[in-house]
């Protein structure tokens, strides 16, 4: 039913009046508390998975040095333990295998520095031993991992 006085278009506004503004999206609260929701899940996982993860190791008392020197990330990986133990890159290995293990190293990166973190307790003809299989297997930079001497208060 059209009413002759009026025009359509403001019969249309009439009725975009009566339906618009009735609802309005919530905003405030309810997306702040989602947000903070999510947020403490993902702490309580976090804490919960990591809580019960130990990572492996042997341990290791690197000797003090007054100086402070450092390998790159990603260099490769010795450990000499105080009790002949001998890992590298997470792998418990042999003098006599550490040879052929350094070679396949020394092929996949060249480039790569060969970080030796020997214990305190090592003798020096053993560093000497794994320093002339590293030049052998063609690894060019060697460090010797140490710890920084304490700080005094």
């Amino acid at each position: 039913m059209r009413i002759p006085d009026q025009s359509i278009q403001m019969q249309f506004r009439s009725v975009r009046r009566r339906f618009t503004g009735r609802y309005r999206r919530a905003v405030g609260p309810i997306e702040v508390t989602a947000l903070l929701n999510v947020v403490v899940l993902v702490g309580l996982f976090h804490y919960a998975s990591s809580r019960f993860v130990l990572q492996p190791g042997v341990r290791v008392r690197l000797p003090e040095a007054p100086f402070v020197d450092g390998a790159p990330y990603g260099a490769r990986v010795l450990t000499l333990a105080q009790g002949g133990l001998m890992f590298f890159n997470d792998e418990r290995m042999a003098l006599a295998t550490l040879g052929p293990a350094l070679v396949r190293a020394g092929r996949a990166a060249a480039d790569a520095p060969l970080l030796i973190e020997a214990d305190e307790g090592t003798s020096y003809g053993t560093l000497m031993e794994v320093y002339a299989l590293a030049a052998e297997a063609g690894l060019r930079d060697v460090v010797l991992a140490t710890r920084p001497p304490p700080v005094a208060p």
